[in-house]
């Protein structure tokens, strides 16, 4: 695959093309082929996608290769990136997105949304707001080249604030007594999207020193993957968006006005967690996978939710479904943002 000088191939200086392009076509799919998305949404464990969890090994797996875990215990030296996401996700994030999604749904567009309906939006946007990102941030985090044992941690210990954080918060937020957690999906997710492809990454690395040394894996055999990571996001946007091409397609204008607090939240939080990671002096490779953490949400989690609490075919699992249709595009925006500012902090 051709490379510019800059070391970005055409193929991925086009990627927003190309994510726009499979959104369609999954979009596609799922309305003239519905049987597709049907027979590959029986393929479940807890209610987490088995054909989505094989594209998102193959998207972080090489990043996985990558953790040296004697660059893990150097992470205590430097816990500012740490302190830096659990505040930005657990004492920012889920109050701004309640409090943008509540301004928008409820007042600058109840001409266009009924107040009950609203009100549901307002549940998806919170258990999306409340739910930061587990699988997708090892790709943002690859993209920006971030230090990947750090990437692990960070998003390891969020994992582990979820499972004591999230029905509180949203409770609290949407003043639901009976937030039912699946917590059976959450920690399947966990094991799936963290545990798994790590210890898959950890043999992997090796097993090739080993048996061929240190300069090859990093020189060679790690280059062998360099595409798989875009190539496994695509194929997940087709997956993805087949699935939920009616829910889409029935609601166009009412996805239009979720998407739009939505997207000010994923922008907000970026700037909040990028410009303190700037003030606190953190390298590059720290900084810009502690602000994707918190731009980007656990979508899967908050889908399950939803559903669990409102039903499938409710508007606060619409608002979710809306949370993976903007997601991507606005979190791509963020990797280029991210990686322009790259000089600033070096």
């Amino acid at each position: 695959m051709k490379r510019e000088a800059s070391g970005i191939s055409t193929f991925q200086r086009h990627l927003s093309l190309w994510v726009f392009l499979c959104m369609a076509v999954g979009v596609l799919i799922g309305r003239f082929l519905p049987v597709v998305p049907a027979a590959l949404g029986n393929l479940q464990i807890a209610g987490i996608s088995i054909p989505i969890a094989v594209l998102i090994w193959v998207m972080i797996y090489p990043m996985m290769m990558k953790v040296d875990f004697q660059s893990v215990r150097q992470i205590g030296k430097n816990p500012k990136g740490l302190f830096l996401t659990w505040a930005t996700n657990w004492l920012i994030k889920p109050f701004t997105m309640y409090g943008i999604a509540w301004w928008f749904l409820l007042n600058a567009f109840k001409a266009y949304i009924a107040p009950e309906v609203a009100r549901e939006y307002l549940a998806g946007a919170v258990l999306l707001g409340a739910a930061p990102c587990t699988a997708m941030v090892f790709v943002w985090s690859a993209l920006t080249r971030g230090n990947p044992a750090y990437t692990v941690v960070q998003v390891a210990t969020n994992d582990l604030i979820i499972l004591v954080a999230f029905a509180p918060i949203v409770k609290f937020l949407l003043g639901v007594s009976n937030v039912v957690v699946p917590y059976g999906t959450l920690v399947v997710s966990i094991i799936l999207f963290v545990v798994v492809p790590l210890a898959g990454g950890i043999v992997t690395r090796s097993w090739v020193i080993q048996r061929r040394g240190q300069e090859y894996f990093e020189n060679t055999f790690v280059h062998k993957f360099d595409h798989s990571t875009t190539v496994g996001l695509l194929l997940t946007l087709v997956l993805i968006f087949s699935a939920q091409a009616e829910v889409i397609l029935s609601q166009p204008i009412h996805i239009v006005l979720i998407a739009v607090p939505l997207i000010i939240q994923t922008f907000l939080i970026f700037f909040i967690a990028f410009g303190a990671a700037k003030g606190l002096k953190l390298p590059f490779d720290i900084a810009a996978p502690a602000a994707m953490i918190g731009a980007s949400n656990f979508f899967e989690l908050a889908v399950a939710v939803a559903i669990a609490l409102f039903g499938t075919a409710s508007p606060a699992a619409l608002a979710t479904t809306v949370g993976v249709l903007t997601e991507v595009p606005v979190m791509l925006t963020l990797v280029k943002i991210a990686n322009r500012c790259r000089e600033r902090f070096e």
